[in-house]
């Protein structure tokens, strides 16, 4: 990797920490980018998922605030999401690789629709939440966070905002605070992955390294001003970075 190749996978991993802070999707900020890059769609992708971990980290501790009195619901909840990307992370490396390559575009492509819709969504929760959603992690919560959690496992793109909208439509709380419970529950399953892909499978580490310490401050940098920014040109940004992944895998 050059020193210029070094110094964008650098500054995507800012990017994708300070997305996924905010409403996830990061992955298709760093996973175009190693891609373009030289890296097997593959290694990419569990490179990707272990550096964007201390970003995770980073932003849930920048959310703590939002996180008190959640506990109980984050026990829960998490449970399903280590589950989940325990799961999803053994079929990324049991399946072929071949797999991994007719899957992820598809896997993209619905990250995008759900970035594009979200708006949507926020306004489908909000409106869930005056008519008085439940309050705390029922079975069908918690199957879908489950489900999130093997999505998230095996590729992860978007899975922020798949949790937000599963918990927004079935939890009676906040926006903030949902995103906080949001954060850690992401954390759960790339950390879980993560500790799965570093016995299994081969890692490009200059890229986990320099994903990592741009994500860390990314993911400061989304819990304190990140929400200031103008959400369409977020959503535009992930939308042309995931539409540009799409065809270079497949025209690879």
């Amino acid at each position: 990797m050059t020193l210029w190749e070094g110094l964008a996978v650098l500054i995507a991993g800012v990017g994708a920490g300070t997305i996924n802070t905010v409403v996830g999707s990061g992955t298709l900020i760093t996973f175009p980018v190693l891609l373009a890059f030289g890296l097997p769609p593959v290694t990419a992708n569990v490179s990707n998922t272990l550096g964007l971990v201390p970003g995770s980290l980073s932003g849930a501790i920048g959310y703590r605030r939002e996180l008190a009195g959640q506990r109980r619901r984050l026990l829960r909840l998490g449970t399903a999401s280590l589950l989940g990307g325990l799961l999803g992370a053994y079929l990324l490396v049991k399946l072929p690789s071949s797999a991994f390559d007719a899957i992820v575009p598809a896997l993209i492509l619905l990250a995008l629709v759900l970035v594009v819709i979200q708006p949507r969504v926020a306004r489908a929760m909000a409106a869930r939440r005056r008519d008085g959603a439940g309050s705390e992690a029922g079975p069908v919560l918690l199957a879908g966070v489950f489900l999130t959690g093997i999505y998230g496992g095996y590729f992860g793109a978007a899975q922020g905002v798949l949790l937000i909208a599963l918990m927004g439509m079935l939890l009676d709380d906040g926006m903030q605070r949902l995103n906080a419970a949001k954060n850690v529950l992401a954390l759960i399953v790339n950390g879980v992955a993560a500790v799965f892909f570093l016995f299994t499978s081969h890692l490009d580490w200059t890229a986990v390294l320099l994903i990592a310490a741009g994500s860390v401050l990314g993911g400061q940098i989304g819990a304190k001003v990140g929400r200031r920014l103008p959400p369409p040109v977020l959503r535009g940004i992930i939308v042309v970075v995931g539409l540009v992944a799409v065809t270079r895998l497949l025209i690879s």
